[in-house]
């Protein structure tokens, strides 16, 4: 099951319904129009007490998991709220389903360990990756 099926069977959507694929491009969004765009993001994690687990997702290790209400502390209500309308998701479902994607998001955006240039992640090459992987959640650092 790749990362889309599993986003789709969490709302509710068939795999052939794209409208998963909504909560990914958000996310994706989200990081790249904060101040500083991962690194502004890095930084609040490390701000709310997470940044080694943000960390664990930009190394070549094993990807740290996050509980919904650690995100939710992390990114704020507002955030947590638009990111929701963005997707079409309701917004006390969105801090557990982004707690599940974002993860595989800055993962596969830094596979070298490295944050991007300007922190701006690359959606093409983010959703393929993502697209590409099967069994994901059955893994540990994909």
């Amino acid at each position: 099951m790749s990362l889309f099926d599993t986003i789709g069977s969490l709302l509710g959507q068939s795999p052939e319904g794209g409208g998963h694929q909504a909560l990914v491009t958000s996310a994706l969004e989200f990081v790249n129009n904060q101040p500083g765009g991962l690194n502004g993001l890095i930084q609040q994690f490390k701000d709310k007490g997470a940044g080694d687990i943000i960390g664990s997702w930009i190394s070549n290790g094993e990807n740290q998991p996050i509980s919904p209400d650690t995100l939710h502390n992390v990114l704020g209500s507002d955030t947590v709220t638009n990111l929701a309308a963005k997707a079409g998701v309701q917004p006390d479902q969105v801090a557990g389903l982004l707690s599940q994607i974002l993860p595989h998001v800055v993962n596969a955006a830094t596979p070298n360990g490295e944050v991007p240039a300007e922190g701006q992640l690359n959606s093409t090459t983010v959703l393929g990756a993502l697209g590409g992987l099967t069994s994901l959640f059955g893994k540990g650092n994909a």
